[in-house]
């Protein structure tokens, strides 16, 4: 269980890990791998979870059954964890504890992909 919202931790692959972010794209993926492996971290992705179908309705008395709702698709996203369970990606990036691939510390709107280069020279407060 998470001490909050920020600190989460499960198994994945039959491995406790930090759980880094949910419902991550492909593309997200690769990018967080990228960074993470870079900083010493073993990364471990799984696809995330088909949702669940909702139990068709009983019929009243007297009523046909209807067929069973559709089973939704699976999405094509993955959770991403790294095997360090005390990683906390909060901590890690205000804490300027990640580096990028060219040596910069990893910022908020580079966390974010909001920014293709990290600016480590300007707080986040002033961006």
């Amino acid at each position: 269980m998470a001490i909050n919202k920020n600190h989460e931790f499960e198994e994945l692959d039959g491995v406790k890990c930090g759980i880094v972010e949910k419902n991550v794209s492909p593309e997200r993926l690769d990018f967080l791998k990228k960074i993470l492996t870079h900083n010493g971290f073993t990364v471990i992705a799984v696809p995330t979870p088909a949702p669940k179908a909702a139990p068709a309705p009983k019929p009243a008395e007297g009523e046909e059954a209807t067929a069973p709702p559709p089973v939704p698709e699976a999405p094509n996203t993955f959770t991403v964890g790294v095997t360090d369970y005390t990683f906390n990606p909060i901590n890690a990036i205000f804490g300027r504890l990640l580096k990028t691939p060219d040596g910069h510390v990893v910022t908020l709107a580079y966390w974010q992909q909001k920014e293709a280069v990290s600016h480590d020279e300007v707080p986040y407060y002033e961006s």
